[in-house]
């Protein structure tokens, strides 16, 4: 009765290890599409704010011309004010010159004693066509003055009118690169997700049954005592074996991303809390750092390419576990490695 219990309960299927690796890929994918889209945006922004650099000085540029158009402008109200004034005293002068001529000539019928009136008259007469003369010549030179001004202004408004459609244009490239940068980095996040679901996947079923090896947000954990001795950064021998699978993958991988797609294997080491002060090791940082460059050279030496690999030691400062026991302290001793751009 007792075994018929017992292969009762051995019948029963475990669905809750499906479902946590489940929900763990789910979280996962969402954590990356969330960097990648803070990614994007800071690109984005870094293209946009190039683009607004060009946008302000082209703006800058209009209101120079447009400054420049008004002080045309103006002088040309004040040269056509100046001829408007000098057409007025050319006429005055002409209704002048007119009437001295008149008076000269009913001078004229009269006896000889008039003779010094009618030269005085003729001196005022010969006077006022000089001055007439003068006159014309500066409506004449206002008028040439006058029109070299229009040209002028013709051709700041033809400047004026070109810098404003090349603003349009800046503004409409502005638009298109963000929309196609926005597709590619896209279509990046796509590519790179799908090729980490692929090695998330395969690592699983290399690593499968360990439970020092487990995935944590969207990076593969190992335990440090799975790779090294305690305080120590050399690689053991049953950690060697561990690695070796895990660059075996990695080199499938990289025969898989094309070479346009911008990736590297992050791997981070991280200690407990407690201090190490050793010749070899004065801090944790030390112990982290060497253990992170440990395994990329033992990688490097089972043929993965060095860049492709990215070593960092973090110390005790990004712990998992914030507790002060055994446990915690060994699950924050690991070697992580993630998948990045």
């Amino acid at each position: 009765m007792a075994s018929l219990s017992r292969s009762r309960r051995s019948q029963v299927t475990n669905y809750w290890p499906g479902f946590v690796d489940a929900l763990s890929s789910l979280l996962l994918v969402i954590i990356f599409l969330l960097s990648l889209f803070m990614l994007t945006q800071f690109f984005l922004g870094q293209e946009i704010q190039g683009k607004d650099t060009a946008m302000s000085r082209l703006n800058s540029q209009i209101a120079e011309l447009t400054e420049l158009l008004n002080l045309e402008r103006s002088s040309s109200d004040d040269a056509t004010a100046e001829l408007a004034a000098l057409q007025a005293t050319l006429g005055t002068m002409t209704a002048e010159r007119d009437t001295l001529a008149a008076q000269l000539a009913g001078v004229g019928s009269d006896d000889g004693g008039k003779d010094a009136q009618i030269a005085a008259l003729s001196g005022d007469l010969d006077a006022e066509r000089d001055i007439s003369g003068d006159a014309l010549a500066q409506v004449a030179l206002l008028n040439q003055q006058l029109s070299a001004l229009r040209t002028q202004i013709a051709a700041l408004e033809e400047a004026l009118n070109a810098s404003e459609v090349k603003a349009s244009e800046s503004k409409t490239q502005v638009a298109d690169l963000g929309r196609r940068l926005n597709v590619a980095l896209a279509q990046r996040v796509q590519d790179l997700s799908r090729y980490r679901s692929d090695f998330f996947g395969r690592l699983r079923t290399i690593l499968e049954g360990r439970a020092d090896v487990r995935v944590v947000g969207d990076r593969f954990v190992f335990q440090s005592e799975v790779l090294f001795g305690a305080g120590e950064a050399a690689i053991s021998p049953e950690g060697q074996a561990e690695l070796a699978k895990l660059a075996e993958a990695v080199k499938q991988l990289e025969t898989e991303i094309p070479s346009d797609v911008n990736w590297v294997l992050r791997i981070d080491g991280h200690t407990d809390s407690r201090p190490i002060n050793t010749p070899e090791f004065p801090s944790n940082w030390e112990l982290s750092a060497a253990r992170a460059i440990a395994v990329a050279k033992y990688l490097i030496a089972q043929g993965v390419s060095a860049r492709h690999l990215v070593p960092a030691g973090f110390g005790e400062f990004s712990p998992i576990d914030g507790g002060d026991s055994d446990e915690a302290y060994a699950r924050n001793r690991r070697i992580e490695f993630k998948l990045t751009e």
